[in-house]
C-alpha cells in the first residue's frame, strides 16, 4: 500500500504514535509519505520506502494567521497526486482530518480514502469548542474510518459531538524488542547516588498533565526516601516547575532533562513513573513506563485505567490527591519485593496487550477494509469481531 500519514510533530502521544506507525509500516513493505510542518522528534530516514514532506505556510499580509490547513490540504493533494497515494490516515481530527476531506475532494475521481485517528485532546478540548465542534464532527463524520485510541475515548467522542459514525478503537502501541535492548544500557542511574531511587515523568508540560503535582509528590517522597526526580520534556509549565521546585528547596534534586529522542534510555532501570494528569485519554508516556519494566503511579482518568492494572502494574489515585500519589510512593518504594513485581507485570502486560506486532497488523486490516469496502469499513469490521467475541 502507499499511505500518506498527516500528524503534529511533537513529543505528545499523537506525534509520537504517528511516527512510530509510519516507521513500523514502512518495515513491513508499505511505502509510507509523513507530511507535517516539521520533522517529528522520533522521525528516521532509515529504510527505502520512508518519505517525508514538509507542509509550508506562507506569510501573507491578508492573513493575520497562516492557513495551516488549507497549505496541509494542499500538500495532500500534491502528494497524492505524484506518489498514487492510497489512502491518508490522519492523526487529530482538528485540523488534519477536515484538510484531508478536502484534500479527498479535489483530488476526485483519483480514489483516495480518509482514515482519522482520535488521540484526546482533539475531542475532550477542541471537540468541546463552540469555534471547532461542528468541523470536528464534520471532519469525523466524512472520514471512511475512524479509530480512536481507547474506548474511554470512543464513547467520548460519541457523547460530546454526537458523530454518526462507527468508531473503532486501536490502542496505541509499544516495541517490546526495542524496549527490552534498551534494559541492557546504564540508563538514567548515572545521575543518582547509590541506594537513591529514580522517579520519572515524562510529557509535553501542559497544564493538563499538572507538572506542579508530580514536583509537589516528589517533595513529599523525598523527606522519607532518598530519591531523585527527573523531568523528560518540555512545554509551556516547565518554568512554573522549576520555580515550585526552588521554591520547595529541592531544585537540586531534580533534573530537567528536555526532549529526547529515545525516551526508553531515560525510562530504563528507573524505580517509579509519576504522572498525575487531569485528563488522560490513553497515557502512551505510561504504557513506555511499563515497557521498561517500570511501575507507574498515575490519576485515576479518561483511558488510564485501560492502560495501568492498579494494584497489578502501578496504582490509580484520584486527580489532584497529592498525598495520596506520595504514599503509595512511598510505600512502593520502600518494597523492594512489590516494586519489582509491579514492573515484571507491567512489561509482561504491555508486551502482551500493545505489542507492535499486533497493533500495527490491525491497522493495516483496517485500511484493506476501508481501501475494498468504502464507506463505513469501520463499522463491518467491528461488527464481525463483536460477533466473534
Amino acid at each position: 500500500m502507499r499511505i500518506g500519514i498527516g500528524c503534529y510533530p511533537t513529543v505528545g502521544g499523537s506525534g509520537v504514535v504517528a511516527t512510530e506507525l509510519a516507521r513500523a509500516l514502512a518495515a513491513a513493505g508499505d511505502e509510507v509519505h509523513l507530511l507535517s510542518y516539521a520533522v517529528p522528534p522520533r522521525w528516521s530516514w532509515a529504510g527505502p520506502r520512508l518519505f517525508f514532506h514538509e507542509v509550508a505556510v506562507r506569510q501573507y499580509p491578508l492573513f493575520e494567521y497562516p492557513p495551516y490547513s488549507l497549505a496541509l490540504a494542499t500538500k495532500m493533494v500534491e502528494v497524492s497526486r505524484q506518489q498514487k497515494l492510497d489512502l491518508l490516515h490522519v492523526h487529530y481530527a482538528i485540523p488534519n482530518a477536515v484538510s484531508a476531506i478536502l484534500a479527498r475532494q479535489i483530488l476526485a475521481p483519483q480514489p483516495v480514502k480518509v482514515i482519522t485517528t482520535l488521540h484526546g485532546t482533539d475531542i475532550t478540548l477542541i471537540g468541546n469548542d463552540p469555534s471547532y465542534a461542528e468541523t470536528t464532527r464534520f471532519g469525523i463524520a466524512e472520514s471512511d474510518g475512524v479509530t480512536a485510541v481507547s474506548e474511554w475515548l470512543r464513547k467520548a467522542t460519541l457523547e460530546t459531538l454526537d458523530v454518526p459514525k462507527s468508531i473503532e478503537v486501536v490502542p496505541n502501541f509499544i516495541d517490546p524488542e526495542r524496549y527490552d535492548q534498551a534494559r541492557a544500557r546504564r540508563g538514567p542511574r548515572r545521575w543518582a547516588e547509590a541506594g537513591e531511587k529514580l522517579l520519572v515523568h515524562v510529557s509535553n508540560m501542559r497544564p493538563v498533565k499538572r507538572i506542579s503535582d508530580v514536583v509537589r509528590v516528589f517533595h513529599r517522597v523525598s523527606r522519607d526516601v532518598p530519591s531523585r526526580l527527573l523531568l523528560v520534556g518540555d512545554g509551556p509549565e516547565l518554568a512554573r516547575a522549576e520555580q515550585l521546585a526552588r521554591e520547595l528547596g529541592i531544585a537540586d534534586r531534580i533534573r530537567f532533562v528536555g526532549t529526547v529522542a529515545l525516551v526508553e534510555d531515560i525510562l530504563v532501570h528507573c524505580d517509579l513513573f509519576l504522572l498525575p494528569s487531569e485528563s488522560e485519554s490513553f497515557g502512551l508516556a505510561a504504557l513506555e513506563a511499563l515497557a521498561c519494566g517500570v511501575p507507574v503511579i498515575a490519576s485515576d482518568v479518561g483511558g488510564v485505567p485501560e492502560v495501568i492494572d492498579h494494584g497489578e502494574t502501578g496504582r490509580l489515585c484520584p486527580v489532584g490527591d497529592v498525598d495520596a500519589m506520595a504514599e503509595s510512593a512511598v510505600e512502593l518504594l520502600r518494597n523492594e519485593d512489590e516494586l519489582v513485581r509491579l514492573g515484571e507485570n507491567g512489561r509482561a502486560r504491555a508486551a502482551q496487550r500493545f505489542s507492535m506486532n499486533d497493533i500495527v497488523g490491525r491497522y493495516r486490516e483496517l485500511y484493506r477494509r476501508v481501501l475494498d469496502g468504502g464507506q463505513d469499513a469501520s463499522r463491518d469490521g467491528q461488527s464481525e469481531r463483536a460477533e466473534q467475541a
